[in-house]
């Protein structure tokens, strides 16, 4: 499943709550971004 973060309250929320309408159910923002993933970082020989 997708997460995405309400950009207004910084909630998580999963895709599966977005089905019917894409608002935040917390705080009723439409605007949505997905959290990047850490990067791991690797050392070079």
């Amino acid at each position: 499943m997708v997460q995405y973060k309400c950009f207004k309250c910084e909630k998580s929320i999963v895709s599966k709550a977005l089905e019917k309408r894409f608002v935040c159910p917390h705080c009723g923002s439409k605007i949505f971004y997905k959290p990047r993933t850490k990067i791991k970082k690797v050392k070079v020989k």
